[in-house]
C-alpha cells in the first residue's frame, strides 16, 4: 500500500513538473545562480541583502536583493544594513537567506505561481545534519515544491562533463566563496572528499591584510576582490602588472591611493593558496590505489570562481604531479549540474544523500 502510494504521489509530481519551473541553485557565499531546465543560467546574482537595521526587513517590499545590496556593501548609512547570509557556504541567517531564496524563486518563476517549483540545491559536502535541515527548511518555505541536496563536488563534476557515473576516478577542486571542496568520485557517488572552509573570500581577507601592513590603507572586501581579479595570480606568468587601489588612510583617517604590484598580491596569496594545495595532496594520499592509478590519466579539473585565478591550475599541477585544467565556464559548474541533476532525477537521487528524500 505504501509503495503505491509513493507511486502516485511521484506520478502527481511528475505532471505538476509540467507547469512549473523545476529549477537547480548554486547557493554560494557570495553568488546565487539559479539554472533552469533547458534553458541554462537564467540568473546569478550576489548573496547579499539589504535589510533595515536592527530587523530583518527586507527594503524595496523584498526586491533589495543581489545586485541592488551589493552596491551597498560598505556603503550603508546608519539606518541600512547589507548582510551576506551565507558564511563558509552554511546558513548564517536563516531569516535572511529566506526572504533572498523567496526573491530569486519569485524572480525565476514570473506568474506561474500557482504550481511551486522543484528546487535542487547544491550544498558543501562538510556541512552537519543541522545545516542541511537549515538549508531544506528554508527554501521550502521560500517557495519550493519540493527540494532536494545534492553536495557542490558532485553537482561540479556533473555541470564539467566529468564521467561520474562510470568506473574512472574523476577529480574536482571546486574553490567557491566560502569552501574549497575536494573530491575523487566514481560510479555516480563520492570516494574520497574533503571540504576546508578556505576559499576566495579568505584572498581577499589576504589582500586586505597585506595592504593594512604594508601602506596602513583600510579598503573594502568589493576593492580587495577587484585587485584579486585584474592583477591576481598563484604564480609569475612573467606579465608583472601593477593598479591603483583607493581606501582609508589608517593614521591621518584620510582617504588616499597608492599603487600595488601583482607581485605583492602574489605573496599576499600564499597563505590560502597553501591551505588548498594541502587538502588537495591531502585528499589524493587518502584515495584507493586503483582511483589514484586512474587519476594519472585522468588529472584533476578546477571549477568554482577561485579557478579563474590566473596559474591555480599550474600551482596545484606542480604540488601533485598530475595533470590539471580548469573546467569550461567554471563559474557556473555548480549551477548547470544541479540543473542536470534535476533532468535525472529518478536515476540518481536514490545513489545520493538519504537527506534528500525527507522533504
Amino acid at each position: 500500500m505504501g509503495t503505491q502510494q509513493g507511486r502516485a504521489v511521484l506520478n502527481l509530481d511528475n505532471i505538476l513538473s509540467w507547469f512549473s519551473v523545476d529549477m537547480g541553485i548554486d547557493l554560494g557565499t557570495c553568488n546565487t545562480l539559479v539554472c533552469v531546465r533547458g534553458e541554462g543560467i537564467v540568473l546569478n546574482e550576489p548573496s547579499v541583502v539589504a535589510v533595515k537595521k536592527g530587523t530583518n526587513q527586507v527594503l524595496q517590499r523584498g526586491n533589495a536583493v543581489g545586485w541592488v545590496a551589493k552596491e551597498m556593501l560598505g556603503k550603508t548609512p546608519g539606518s541600512i544594513t547589507a548582510i551576506r547570509p551565507l558564511k563558509d557556504g552554511v546558513i548564517s541567517d536563516f531569516e535572511v537567506t529566506e526572504a533572498m531564496l523567496s526573491y530569486f524563486i519569485r524572480k525565476v518563476n514570473g506568474n506561474r505561481l500557482f504550481v511551486k517549483p522543484r528546487v535542487v540545491i547544491a550544498v558543501p559536502s562538510g556541512i552537519t545534519a543541522v545545516e542541511k535541515r537549515a538549508v531544506l527548511d528554508s527554501a521550502e518555505r521560500a517557495g519550493g515544491r519540493r527540494v532536494y541536496l545534492v553536495e557542490e563536488p558532485m553537482a561540479a563534476g556533473i555541470g564539467a562533463g566529468l564521467p561520474i557515473a562510470e568506473a574512472t576516478a574523476s577529480m574536482i577542486v571546486d574553490i567557491g566563496g566560502g569552501t574549497t571542496e575536494v573530491a575523487i568520485m566514481s560510479l555516480a557517488d563520492i570516494a574520497q572528499c574533503e571540504s576546508v572552509r578556505v576559499a576566495g573570500d579568505d584572498m581577499d581577507e589576504a589582500i586586505i591584510s597585506h595592504m593594512k601592513k604594508t601602506y596602513n590603507l583600510m579598503v573594502g572586501e568589493q576593492t580587495a576582490e577587484r585587485v584579486k581579479i585584474e592583477i591576481g595570480s598563484a604564480v609569475s606568468l612573467g606579465d608583472e602588472n601593477s593598479m591603483e587601489v583607493r581606501g582609508r588612510d589608517m593614521i591621518s583617517g584620510l582617504p588616499r591611493k597608492t599603487v600595488i604590484t601583482s607581485e605583492e598580491v602574489r605573496l599576499a596569496l600564499q597563505e590560502p593558496l597553501n591551505a588548498i594545495i594541502e587538502t588537495v595532496t591531502r585528499t589524493l594520499e587518502r584515495a584507493e590505489p586503483e582511483l589514484a592509478a586512474d587519476l594519472v590519466d585522468n588529472g584533476i579539473v578546477l571549477a568554482g570562481g577561485g579557478a579563474l585565478l590566473r596559474g591555480i591550475d599550474v600551482v596545484i599541477s606542480n604540488a601533485t604531479g598530475l595533470d590539471c585544467r580548469v573546467a569550461e565556464d567554471p563559474l557556473t559548474c555548480v549551477a548547470r549540474g544541479t540543473a542536470i541533476y534535476l533532468e535525472h532525477l529518478e536515476d540518481w537521487k536514490n545513489t545520493m544523500d538519504s537527506e534528500m528524500d525527507e522533504v
